[in-house]
C-alpha cells in the first residue's frame, strides 16, 4: 500500500539518500543529478527539468555562455523560446552599432551630396547609388566572399570573415546610403526663410548650421529614419542566412528558428516565435524614436504637433 499511495516520495528517496551523503556514488564519486543528452541536459530521475533549467542553459548560448550542443529530439516550446530569444542578441547587436555609426556616416554623405564641390557631391551620389541600388542579400554575400578572398592574401582580414565584424560593415554601410538619402532630401526641404533669418541676424558657416540647418533637418526627417531604423533591425535576419556562418552554431533569431523548422518539420511554431520577438523590438524602436521626436518638436505647440504613431494599414 505504501509503494502506490507514495510512490512518487519513495522514488525521491535514493536522490535525499544521496544527498544526506554529501552526494557520492557508490564509486565514492560525486553523483551529478543532471546527464548531458544529444545536446540536452537531462535528468537521473530525480526531478524534472524545468523550464528555468532551459533558459539558464540556452539563454545565453548564442554568445558562447551555457551548453554548447543543441537540443537534438523531444523539443520543448520553451526550448524554441529561449534559443530564439537568445538569438536575438545578435540581431540588436548588429542592428543598434550599425545604426549608431550609420546615422553619423549619413549626415556626412548627406552633406556631401548637398555640397557644391564636385570632390564631395560624386563620391557620395556614387556610394548611396551603389547601396541602394543593389540587394542586401547580395551585398552580404559578395562581401563575405571577398573577405575570404583577401584573407588568403592578408592575414589581416580574418576577423573580415566572420559575421561580428563582417556583416557589420555591409549592414552600417547599407543604412548609411539610405539614411543619407533621407537627411539630403530633409535639407532640401529646409524652408528658405529660415536661412534667410539667419543671415539677418548674421548667423553664417558653423554656426549657422548648427543652430538653424542641423536641428531643422533632424526634424524633417526624422519619421523617415525611424522607418529605416526599424527596417534594418529586420534586415538583420539575413546575415547568417546570406553567407556568413555561424561560428559553433552561435546564429542570430532566424538561424535557430531555421534550425527547429527542419529539425521539426513544423515550422508553424518558431516562425512565430521569432516573429513576435521581432514584433516586440518593433514597438520598443517606435518609443525610443518617439520620445526623440518629442524631444526634437518640443517647441511646437501641442495642438500642431504629429506624434509618430503605430496604424495597421489594412489596404495598401
Amino acid at each position: 500500500l505504501a509503494d502506490v499511495v507514495f510512490s512518487g516520495a519513495l522514488g525521491l528517496l535514493p536522490c535525499l539518500h544521496q544527498s544526506l551523503r554529501g552526494g557520492s556514488g557508490p564509486n565514492n564519486e560525486k553523483t551529478n543529478l543532471w546527464t548531458i543528452h544529444n545536446g540536452r541536459r537531462t535528468t537521473t530521475g530525480c526531478r524534472p527539468m524545468s523550464c528555468w533549467d532551459t533558459v539558464a542553459d540556452y539563454g545565453l548560448r548564442a554568445i558562447g555562455i551555457g551548453l554548447r550542443g543543441l537540443p537534438k529530439t523531444d523539443f520543448t516550446l520553451c526550448q524554441q523560446v529561449t534559443l530564439i530569444g537568445s538569438g536575438m542578441i545578435w540581431n540588436v547587436y548588429f542592428g543598434a552599432i550599425s545604426l549608431f555609426f550609420g546615422f553619423f556616416f549619413a549626415v556626412s554623405l548627406a552633406l556631401g551630396k548637398f555640397s557644391d564641390r564636385w570632390w564631395l557631391r560624386l563620391p557620395a551620389d556614387w556610394f548611396v547609388f551603389i547601396f541602394r541600388g543593389s540587394p542586401l542579400f547580395i551585398q552580404l554575400f559578395f562581401a563575405y566572399f571577398l573577405f575570404l578572398s583577401l584573407k588568403k592574401h592578408y592575414g589581416f582580414f580574418d576577423p573580415f570573415t566572420a559575421a561580428w565584424l563582417g556583416a557589420l560593415i555591409v549592414l552600417f554601410c547599407n543604412t548609411a546610403a539610405y539614411s543619407a538619402a533621407i537627411f539630403h532630401g530633409a535639407l532640401l526641404s529646409i524652408p528658405k526663410g529660415d536661412i534667410e533669418a539667419a543671415d539677418a541676424y548674421g548667423l553664417s558657416g558653423w554656426t549657422r548650421f548648427r543652430k538653424i540647418v542641423w536641428p531643422t533637418m533632424l526634424r524633417l526627417g526624422w519619421p523617415a529614419y525611424t522607418n529605416e531604423a526599424i527596417f534594418l533591425f529586420h534586415a538583420t535576419a539575413l546575415v547568417f542566412l546570406s553567407a556568413f556562418p555561424a561560428w559553433q552554431q552561435r546564429g542570430d533569431a532566424l538561424y535557430y528558428a531555421s534550425y527547429f523548422a527542419d529539425k521539426t518539420f513544423n515550422p508553424f511554431v518558431p516562425y512565430p516565435i521569432l516573429g513576435g520577438y521581432f514584433i516586440l523590438l518593433t514597438l520598443l524602436i517606435i518609443g525610443f524614436f518617439s520620445a526623440i521626436n518629442r524631444r526634437l518638436n518640443r517647441h511646437i505647440p501641442k495642438e500642431d504637433y504629429q506624434k509618430i504613431r503605430l496604424r495597421l494599414n489594412m489596404f495598401r
